[in-house]
């Protein structure tokens, strides 16, 4: 009985040196080296694995800024702050980063816009675009306030304001969720200094656009003869503000007949 249980802890005890020394070896021919810099620069990321930044989460973000192929100012969540601390443990400059924000070119609220009839179904901007005259809506470019953007939305940046999206300039974080998601390509990540911005993407013809929205854009080309900095051109039917070239001084928000160039508040 007595060499029956000396014998079992043998095994056991021989069983347990060898798999030791199996885990010893498998560690040293496995072993990864690791990256301080990365390590560092991932523990200075917000975490919030957003994807904004254009890489798969904060760890690919990380890797990517290690070994110099991402800049330090990347993550759109940390902005100046984390780039300047990202810039010390890579040990450059960081430079100033252009903050960015959401923005949304519509203003057809439950006011301003037409409605054909009344939607019953799925709170989903995607099906609502798909139901038979792609929506309720009498404007077939604008918001469908379906609140789709919403639903992505981490940092509650955008929500449903009497019918059309509407972003919080303070809680944009940029990271592009909205702007990907938006069935009819309505957001826009902008300079977070822009005042003016044309709210509106209709392709439409003048008549067509005043029938289905009291604000749409008509294409008349009054703020494109008023820009003193020539910064406003039309292009399929609707006016685009080139920010790189407005000089901020709200001529073009004062001549538009329709009032579809809108003051962004600060």
């Amino acid at each position: 009985m007595v060499q029956g249980v000396i014998l079992s802890v043998a095994i056991v005890a021989g069983v347990g040196i060898l798999i030791g020394l199996f885990l010893g070896i498998a560690s040293n021919k496995l072993h990864v080296e690791v990256d301080e810099k990365e390590v560092a620069v991932l523990a200075a990321l917000p975490g919030n694995n957003c994807g904004g930044c254009g890489f798969p989460g904060c760890s690919g973000l990380a890797a990517a800024i290690a070994k110099g192929e991402a800049p330090v100012g990347q993550c759109p969540v940390g902005g100046e702050p984390v780039a300047a601390v990202i810039a010390g443990i890579m040990g450059v400059e960081a430079g100033k980063e252009d903050r960015k924000v959401a923005y949304v070119h519509c203003q057809g609220t439950a006011d301003n816009a037409e409605v054909k009839y009344e939607y019953v179904g799925a709170p989903d901007c995607r099906v609502i675009d798909q139901v038979p005259g792609a929506g309720p809506k009498a404007c077939e470019y604008g918001c469908l306030g379906g609140g789709t953007c919403v639903s992505v939305c981490q940092f509650d940046a955008i929500h449903i304001v009497n019918g059309v999206a509407l972003v919080d300039k303070e809680a944009c974080k940029a990271c592009g969720k909205c702007v990907d998601i938006c069935p009819r390509h309505l957001i826009d990540l902008v300079p977070y200094s822009m005042t003016q911005a044309v709210a509106c993407r209709s392709k439409d013809r003048g008549p067509v656009v005043m029938k289905a929205c009291k604000v749409g854009c008509i294409g008349c080309g009054i703020c494109v003869k008023n820009c003193p900095a020539g910064a406003i051109t039309l292009e399929d039917n609707v006016a685009r503000i080139d920010q790189e070239k407005c000089q901020h001084c709200g001529v073009c928000v004062e001549k538009c007949p329709r009032k579809a160039i809108s003051k962004v508040e600060a």
